[in-house]
């Protein structure tokens, strides 16, 4: 399937920034599971200092913003044809090794209440069998609902509330596998959903590996291993590793923040 995504983030400041620097995780890569046919991004306000592939293999592009400025707008716009290997990613290996990602992280901490929720929906069952028993135990214990948790939210804490959306549960998965011993690891990315072309934000999802087999994700808010409709963006440890866009500003005053994406076939 090929997918055509357009992918615009604007920040707009209160007040003229001094310096802003950005790492921008947004050009998607060849895997098993997709490749890429056309990718560029363009920046307005800023230009690109540099690019380079981070510890995880993600291809970063390190931003600035001109002096000055009271917008920046970043573009991420392409063609991905992609494969479905049922979520198998297999094999395929980067710079970190394995142990990496069986480490906690602060967003992966694996409270008791994970743990019990990793016991209890793994219970008698094959490894392959058991994530996806604990994918399905997840979003029960933790409806998706948007407003209740945000981008500093750990597992432990959404848990604790008891709704959250895909970096929450991508984080309790996480740490839930974590916690059976299982390297596990977080995935930012697109999702071509079926309902609707506009989305408010890029979606995100876990990678548990099994030794059979090999990487393998799991998208706990939709309840399946991503499929053809699935572009991988970055990996990381969590969503902090993984997010599309992170950096620093300097300068007084609020931001606000606009995303426009379009996925679509």
């Amino acid at each position: 399937m090929q997918l055509t995504i357009n992918h615009i983030t604007r920040y707009t400041y209160e007040n003229a920034v001094d310096y802003a620097l950005q790492k921008v995780r947004l050009r998607p890569m060849d895997n098993p599971m997709q490749t890429v046919d056309s990718w560029q991004v363009s920046i307005t306000g800023g230009k690109q200092e540099a690019d380079y592939r981070d510890h995880y293999g993600n291809h970063v592009d390190l931003i600035s913003t001109e002096p000055g400025v009271t917008e920046l707008t970043i573009a991420a716009q392409g063609t991905v044809t992609t494969h479905d290997v049922a979520g198998i990613l297999g094999h395929k290996y980067g710079r970190a090794p394995l142990w990496h990602f069986a480490q906690p992280t602060p967003l992966t901490q694996a409270s008791e209440k994970i743990k019990t929720l990793a016991e209890d929906a793994t219970a008698g069952l094959d490894p392959l069998a058991g994530l996806h028993a604990l994918s399905a135990g997840i979003i029960k214990a933790v409806p998706y609902q948007i407003g209740n948790t945000d981008a500093s939210t750990t597992a432990e804490d959404a848990l604790t509330i008891g709704s959250g959306v895909c970096q929450d549960h991508a984080n309790i998965m996480i740490a839930a596998a974590r916690a059976k011993g299982l390297p596990a690891r977080y995935v930012s990315g697109y999702l071509m959903m079926n309902d609707r072309v506009d989305q408010d934000a890029s979606h995100a999802w876990a990678e548990v590996h099994i030794d059979d087999l090999g990487w393998v994700g799991f998208d706990v808010s939709n309840g399946i291993s991503p499929d053809e409709r699935y572009v991988r963006l970055a990996i990381g440890r969590d969503a902090a590793d993984a997010a599309p866009i992170s950096g620093l500003r300097m300068g007084a005053g609020d931001e606000s923040l606009i995303v426009s994406l379009q996925v679509q076939q």
